[in-house]
């Protein structure tokens, strides 16, 4: 088949195809026309990153600066309430439902029933406590005491201390006694102390257990 290129024609396709294969080779043998000129850019961008970042060695600059000291209290100064997480008024309620705790568990009036005797501790109790307190409390024997003695003793109690808390509950040291309003003094009584913890009820407080100060007390978490 005859060729329909003169053959003027035909060499000069071949020196443009040899032209651009050269070319071609030159650019793939050299990473790519700018290569060169790009890498030096990328490796000034990852040292800027790596001194933007403090070492051990050589901190950045925001490590060195000194921490400003905090303030503190003269001694005389300080608010030791500030150490509870509770205020001086809820210390106050809380310590008043411990009180009036045992001011009802030292009162006793033989002629009244039993449950009345216990209804006045119910009534400051938790709901789960409640039901348990007369056997908890040792109230049961106290009263069996009281009724065969044919006592009328008025309860008193006093908050000696703050024995633990925790965020929602506190253990007082209460002192406890019972005074015999009879003529029999048989009955007259020193209770002693007993460590009554409180738990939180809403705005109010409610007693969450009751044992001798001696025993310590089941938790109030």
């Amino acid at each position: 088949m005859p060729n329909p290129l003169p053959e003027h024609t035909q060499r000069r396709v071949v020196v443009v195809l040899i032209v651009v294969l050269l070319a071609f080779g030159g650019y793939f043998a050299f990473g790519g026309f700018g290569g060169e000129e790009d890498a030096p850019v990328e490796q000034e961008t990852a040292q800027g990153d790596r001194q933007g970042q403090g070492t051990a060695e050589a901190p950045d600059d925001s490590s060195t600066v000194p921490p400003s000291p905090m303030p503190t209290s003269a001694e005389e100064d300080v608010d030791v309430l500030e150490w509870f997480p509770f205020s001086e008024d809820e210390l106050r309620t809380a310590g008043a439902t411990a009180r009036a705790f045992g001011e009802a568990h030292g009162t006793i009036d033989y002629t009244d029933a039993p449950e009345d005797y216990f209804a006045g501790m119910e009534e400051l109790a938790t709901d789960d406590y409640a039901e348990v307190l007369s056997e908890s409390t040792r109230a049961g024997a106290f009263w069996q005491e009281g009724a065969e003695a044919e006592a009328v003793a008025e309860g008193r109690a006093e908050v000696r201390s703050v024995r633990t808390y925790g965020s929602d509950s506190i253990t007082f040291v209460v002192e406890v006694q019972s005074i015999t309003e009879t003529t029999g003094s048989e009955f007259d009584e020193e209770r002693g102390e007993f460590a009554i913890t409180v738990t939180r009820a809403g705005q109010s407080w409610k007693v969450h257990d009751f044992q001798p100060a001696d025993v310590g007390q089941v938790g109030g978490e």
